[in-house]
């Protein structure tokens, strides 16, 4: 639903009953002031534009829209040709500024930044300087990033060069310790002497000429700890057992220089003899993911090696720090001005977004735009048209005429932040058809009346008003933060969330329950206890000694063995009530649509019909409720409606609440019998009679068919199939189809409005029980500890059960009520939502 304020000197007073008048205005404009005509339009948001180019392709549009831009004085091939290369870039920059915007956003979310939430009133900004400046902003931002990264990268490196350098150089100093204790050892012993420690080879060994002897190499680096034991297996299995591997695990996980993610990793060191043998250790270590690194055999020049990899490390850490405190200046910097360019840059898509949707004269001087509009607001657009054929220094001026259809306007309330959030109730059932009957108007009372019947407690209601006012107060502030989804939602109906507040608080005092307990606010109660026992009596224990309470339930009720009875006799009555008055004010507003479109048909065969059946049965028993409130009469309202169907001429006997009952039922019955033809039978034939004398030429007049009917034949009536044929069996199939619903759900939607009774009982039961089995109880005990325990117990209960769970319950219920029980009596709901070109909603997703 579009939303247009209502203040202002400019716009007639809003008016929800019916939406605004529409027109469809056709547009001239010349080439040279288009885009600023189309961003005046934007600004001024009350012109929903046709797209004349739904029949193209995407690629057909642009090329069309480039076309659109070359000056028409422009005749020679080449100024031609250069005029549509810069109409291209002009086209495309808006998507690219976008792509760079975006980009933007993304690095600062990944910084911890947010942009600015304030925008700062738009100053004249070229977009070929923007351009150049988002473009020099994202080179050095990707610069900065991929030095960042690569500085990263080398210092995790660095990081694991030197856990490597030390776990291996501990594992080369205890090896050397070893070999340093075992020659001594081996010495120390006596020439000749063997034993199970000496080496089998030993006399190769010494006698074996240096220089033929086998070097070992080695390759050390770190292995993800996952793969660590695949990794020893495979080096086994591809070199056969020829390798000696040693690995040390590290305590702490270390940063992986490639994937930038913590990962726990392993030291190792692999022993080797041979090329072939080393071959296949760095192809397998390049298959694991294990980053292999130099180390040096001498154990000095290994001391040296870390001294060296802890200074590279520090310069390194204060490189890195410098980068980012740089990066994060230049974001912080970026997102101040955030979102000024992105709206900028989002109407300037938006433009030429919308220019795509016009069409080219045939002079390929002008262009060609058509859209809908109010009728209010044609001196505003007229304004807007002048101003931008001034301003872009234009020497002709843009052509505004009205164009006359049969196609359906679309449907346009102006609404305020009160009335919007009921209007989009409404609209999720459906979007009015054009000017028919709102209820909108009507639901800003009712729908938050007949939720507080089924919520009626003054304690609770109060709660509700003090967590909706919290909205209100703040609503400034909170509607330009970014909420959550639930706390959005409940944000965008306060104003609903108030009223249905203010009118439990009603009925909770008509009720007289706060928080379940009663209160003497109004005066003193009519009753007195006879004895001292009357509590645990019927009314035959109560004496009335004082004049009837003036306001709500008398208090004495509660707590009274016919509590129940009594209330529950009450709140179905009134239920019923209730239901039958806005099921009647349903049909009304029918009768005003059909007076309204000048429907004579419906007013005759639906509208009178209707009335009929519903208060000859349902009318009649709301009738007879007040008459036995008025009267005290005992009779049983139950019997009277059975016995009206099945033994009408029977005698009522003590059953009769006013003379003449019997003839009145047996009237209303007969009139009701005749109210289901008179709905069925003459409306097909009329409506054939109709399209009948229409297409011989015997009528001119605009045919008002079903509403269900209107908008196919005003569709066919504009694309020129006006003589589509008339299938009475379809009609007939399809009023037939209405009137069972019709006389099917009057009683079933009678019944459905006992929903009020059932969820008011229940919600005053649970606040009952809350209140006695759980604070009472607790109080009961004389326990600080229970006493505080149990009032936790009741608070938890009541905001969670009650003011949440029995909100949201009543709430759907009462949205039931009114989608099903009262708007389908008129309400067609099969239009669609003005929804204008306005620069005004560019804050949405794309």
């Amino acid at each position: 639903m579009a939303v247009h304020g209502g203040g202002g000197g400019c716009c007639p007073p809003m008016d929800l009953l019916r939406s605004e008048p529409m027109q469809l205005l056709q547009l001239i404009i010349p080439i040279e002031s288009a885009h600023q005509t189309v961003a005046y339009l934007g600004d001024l948001g009350l012109i929903q534009f046709k797209d004349l180019n739904a029949e193209k392709s995407p690629f057909q549009r642009t090329y069309a829209a480039q076309v659109h831009f070359v000056s028409p004085f422009n005749q020679q091939p080449q100024v031609l040709f250069a005029s549509l290369w810069i109409c291209i870039k002009k086209i495309k920059r808006s998507a690219e500024m976008a792509r760079k915007l975006r980009f933007f956003r993304d690095q600062m979310l990944k910084a911890g930044l947010s942009p600015s939430a304030k925008y700062v009133s738009r100053a004249d900004i070229d977009m070929d300087d923007l351009e150049v400046k988002l473009g020099e902003l994202e080179a050095e931002l990707i610069e900065i990033n991929a030095n960042g990264e690569k500085l990263l990268r080398s210092y995790n490196e660095l990081v694991e060069y030197k856990l490597v350098l030390q776990k291996a150089g501990e594992f080369f100093h205890s090896a050397q310790n070893s070999a340093t204790a075992q020659q001594q050892a081996f010495g120390s012993q006596q020439t000749g002497e063997e034993s199970l420690d000496t080496p089998l080879l030993l006399e190769q060994e010494t006698s074996t000429d240096p220089s033929k002897q086998v070097k070992l190499g080695f390759v050390a680096g770190v292995v993800p700890r996952g793969k660590s034991m695949a990794f020893e297996r495979i080096l086994f299995r591809a070199t056969r057992g020829n390798v000696f591997l040693k690995q040390a695990v590290l305590e702490d996980p270390v940063i992986d220089p490639v994937s930038g993610e913590k990962v726990e990793k392993n030291v190792f060191l692999v022993f080797y003899s041979g090329e072939r043998a080393k071959n296949k250790i760095i192809k397998i270590c390049e298959a694991f993911g294990a980053n292999r690194y130099s180390f040096p055999e001498d154990l000095g020049n290994q001391a040296q090696m870390v001294n060296e990899v802890s200074e590279r490390l520090s310069e390194l850490k204060t490189t890195i720090d410098t980068g980012l405190l740089h990066r994060s200046n230049l974001l912080q910097t970026i997102g101040e001005q955030y979102e000024q360019w992105n709206v900028l840059v989002r109407r300037e898509k938006s433009i030429y977004h919308t220019l795509n949707m016009l069409s080219i004269d045939v002079t390929k001087k002008c262009l060609v735009a058509e859209g809908w509009s109010p009728v209010f607001a044609t001196k505003q657009i007229q304004e807007a048209l002048q101003r931008a054929t001034f301003d872009s220094n234009s020497q002709v001026g843009a052509i505004f005429q009205i164009l006359h259809t049969k196609e359906s306007p679309p449907t346009y309330f102006r609404t305020n932040k009160f009335t919007s959030a009921f209007q989009t109730i409404v609209d999720a059932y459906g979007v009015a058809k054009y000017q028919e009957a709102n209820p909108g108007v009507f639901t800003i009372v009712t729908f938050p009346f007949l939720f507080a019947v089924m919520f009626g407690d003054w304690g609770h209601g109060i709660c509700l008003l003090l967590g909706t006012l919290y909205f209100i107060v703040r609503e400034k502030k909170l509607s330009s933060q970014k909420l959550g989804d639930i706390t959005e939602m409940t944000f965008g109906g306060r104003y609903v969330i108030m009223m249905m507040a203010l009118f439990s608080i009603y009925t909770g005092l008509i009720y007289n329950e706060f928080f379940s307990v009663p209160f003497e606010l109004f005066g003193r109660s009519a009753y007195v206890c006879r004895d001292l026992s009357c509590r645990d009596a019927t009314t035959a224990g109560l004496i009335k000694v004082g004049d009837t309470y003036p306001l709500g339930v008398d208090p004495v009720w509660h707590g009274t063995r016919s509590e129940l009875p009594f209330l529950n006799s009450l709140k179905m009555k009134m239920s019923i009530l209730l239901g039958v008055a806005q099921m009647n004010l349903g049909i009304i507003l029918s009768y005003f649509n059909a007076k309204f479109f000048r429907n004579s048909v419906n007013i005759w065969f639906q509208f009178l019909p209707q009335m009929i059946f519903l208060n000859s049965l349902f009318g009649y028993l709301s009738l007879l409720i007040i008459v036995k409130w008025c009267t005290g009469s005992k009779a049983d309202l139950y019997h009277v409606m059975i016995y009206m169907f099945l033994s009408p001429t029977d005698d009522l006997g003590e059953n009769e609440l006013f003379a003449g009952q019997k003839t009145i039922q047996l009237v209303l019955l007969l009139l009701a019998l005749v109210a289901v033809p008179w709905m069925l039978i003459p409306k097909p034939f009329l409506l054939k009679k109709q399209h009948e004398d229409r297409h011989q030429g015997q009528s001119y007049m605009p045919l008002q068919s079903t509403e269900d009917t209107l908008q196919s034949e005003a569709t066919h009536d504009s694309h020129g199939h006006g003589h589509a044929e008339f299938e009475f069996s379809e009609v007939f199939v399809h009023q037939l189809i209405h009137t069972i619903e019709f006389v099917l759900g009057a009683v079933s939607n009678t019944a459905s409005y006992l929903r009020l009774w059932a969820l008011s009982l229940a919600h005053s039961e649970l606040s009952s029980v809350f209140y006695e089995k759980v604070l009472l109880l607790s109080w009961g005990y004389n326990n600080i500890i229970i006493l505080i325990v149990g009032g936790i117990i009741f608070i938890f209960a009541t905001v969670g059960v009650l003011l949440v769970m029995e909100t949201l319950s009543a709430f759907l219920h009462a949205l039931r009520l009114h989608w099903v029980e009262f708007q389908n009596k008129f309400y067609e709901g099969d239009g669609y939502k003005f929804l204008p070109f306005s620069f005004a909603f560019g804050d949405e997703e794309e």
